[in-house]
Parts: structure tokens; sequence; C-alpha cells
């Protein structure tokens, strides 16, 4: 089995900064792509951030220039430092990663998400 560990969500003031972190563990072989993605009350799920074995990231506009996604492959571990928070960065925030097992094709897993709110 596979899991995904969200923490370091919480509540912050608007123009506050946080740091989520999602540790896979399990019977890993590989960690392919990984992505931090979030949803808001009545909303759908939506990408924030992804980021390539190899390092390659990619960012959504709305929180482009204030959200940072990394990775520290040997504690396969993805990060998602979130600066300038906005109100409407209040959403659970997912940790998705496409992981391979041993011996078997790569799969889609989530974590269990984490709430984070931004307000006064």
């Amino acid at each position: 089995q596979v899991q995904l560990v969200e923490s370091g969500g919480g509540l912050v003031p608007p123009g506050g900064s946080l740091r989520l972190s999602c540790a896979a563990s399990g019977s890993i072989f590989r960690i392919y792509n990984m992505a931090w993605y979030r949803q808001a009350p009545g909303k759908q799920r939506e990408l924030v951030a992804g980021i390539t074995s190899g390092g390659g990231t990619n960012v959504a506009d709305s929180v482009k220039g204030r959200f940072t996604i990394s990775r520290d492959n040997a504690e396969n571990t993805v990060y998602l430092q979130m600066n300038t928070l906005k109100p409407e960065d209040t959403a659970v925030y997912y940790c998705y990663g496409v992981i391979g097992r041993d011996g078997r094709s790569p799969s889609n897993y989530w974590g269990q998400g984490t709430q984070v709110t931004v307000s006064s």
C-alpha cells in the first residue's frame, strides 16, 4: 500500500504564510509527478501546482509569484510554500502523486487533505 499524508494546514491572517508538506510512504518503487490541488466549498477541485520527478514545475496563474512547489526525492516528500495568502486561498488542499510500486504500473494516489483558512 501507498499513503500520502499532508501536514501544515491551519488558520492564517491575510498576507501570512504557510508551508504544506506531503510525505509518501509504503511499498514505493518510484515517484513520478506530484502535485497540490485545492477545493473550496461549492467549487471544483483545481490544480495549484505540479512538479515532475526531474524538478520541473508549473503553477496556476492564481497563485503565481506567491506559491512555490518543491520536492525532496530522498524523503519522498513534496512541499507547497504559500506566501502572501489571500482569503480566496481558503480551501482543503490535497496532495497528489503518480507512484509506481514494485513490479506494478504507476497509479494515482491522493492524500486525505489539509484545511487552509485565510481569515482575520
